[in-house]
């Protein structure tokens, strides 16, 4: 082990292909959870995750990530040659306009225009741009954007999904509300609509913030220095509400417990920029690595990630390395399911 941890491969474990959950579970609490204390490494509890009302106190506030999934992939056809096309919404530039990955790359170029549904949507490629991914301007035939996606779009599953999904219904979680991302903030799957009621009947408070999941969250480490990695960007949005709620919390000495790492880079995002959390809007990069001082978070409620990843960077940033590392080993030892549809772990 690297003693500064900017190596890429201090980030490795082994882990079994037949561990990556390929479906979800239901119903969504049912899953398990692995508890780890910050404070007491090595000392972990398995518990099944409906038990995070025994976990959590009146007081506490759960800020969750309300972002929805677009049905962001879709396959059309190249005009007029009919050549068969995939093209993946990333981020909006302004309405109608969008950066999507493309494929394939070499065949659709600048001023080309594919069909989607036998023409409901239509993309032309208005340029190339630096990192290879297309700006597209989109025309339909529906009221809306958003409407022709419902009819001809797919929801973009990750690569290490290989079961389709019979209800897409799944990869959203109960409370997703505000359009735009390209991946579900996973983390928040395992809420059920009754065990929320419960939390808050129980007096946790529930905050929500908007980060639109790029697709670059599931994008590797390709440099071994981690340093010289180019985090993705995503917009995010702090309501009003929600920083008053989360500032009372922290002068009470109340805890904010994060539902998710897109929750986290929000909220860390805005404390790095203003030293507080407040009602905002922007685009962030936030790389968060082990070395990092938390200024929002007290807990986290995250799902188990990809080697190497930048989320699993920021899981040992907060429970400490060592702490992560062997929390990872108990949990392939102990046969959880991992990644996007796998079990949960509550930091704390």
């Amino acid at each position: 082990m690297s003693k500064d941890l900017m190596n890429k491969s201090d980030y490795y474990y082994d882990l079994p292909k037949e561990y990556i959950a390929q479906t979800p579970m239901i119903p969504r609490d049912a899953c398990k959870m692995l508890c780890v204390e910050k404070n007491n490494p090595f000392n972990y509890s398995d518990k099944i995750f409906s038990g995070i009302y025994d976990m959590l106190k009146p007081g506490d506030v759960l800020v969750m990530n309300n972002s929805k999934v677009l049905p962001a992939r879709l396959y059309g056809t190249k005009v007029p040659t009919g050549a068969a096309c995939e093209f993946l919404m990333l981020k909006q530039f302004e309405q109608d306009v969008w950066e999507c990955a493309v494929h394939p790359g070499k065949r659709l170029q600048k001023g080309h225009v594919v069909s989607f549904g036998d023409g409901v949507l239509k993309g032309e490629i208005i340029d190339v741009l630096d990192n290879g991914d297309r700006k597209v301007k989109f025309t339909y035939d529906t009221q809306t954007l958003f409407e022709a996606l419902d009819i001809v779009g797919k929801l973009p599953l990750p690569h290490y999904i290989t079961e389709e999904l019979k209800d897409s219904s799944l990869y959203q979680t109960e409370y997703a509300k505000i359009l735009g991302s390209a991946a579900a903030p996973t983390a928040g799957l395992h809420f059920t609509k009754d065990l929320m009621k419960r939390l808050e009947d129980k007096g946790v408070i529930i905050a929500y913030i908007t980060l639109h999941v790029g697709i670059g969250t599931f994008r590797p480490v390709k440099s071994e220095n981690i340093l010289e990695h180019e985090m993705h960007s995503e917009w995010f949005e702090i309501s009003k509400e929600t920083a008053e709620i989360i500032s009372k919390a922290k002068e009470e000495g109340r805890r904010v417990i994060s539902v998710g790492t897109t929750s986290t880079r929000t909220l860390e995002a805005c404390y790095s920029k203003f030293g507080d959390v407040r009602a905002c809007s922007m685009d962030t990069n936030i790389f968060i690595y082990p070395g990092y001082k938390f200024g929002v978070i007290d807990g986290l409620i995250t799902n188990f990630h990809l080697p190497e990843s930048t989320l699993i960077m920021l899981v040992s940033a907060f429970a400490g390395y060592e702490n992560t590392m062997a929390a990872y080993k108990h949990a392939v030892e102990n046969k959880y399911r991992f990644y996007s549809f796998g079990d949960a772990m509550f930091i704390y």
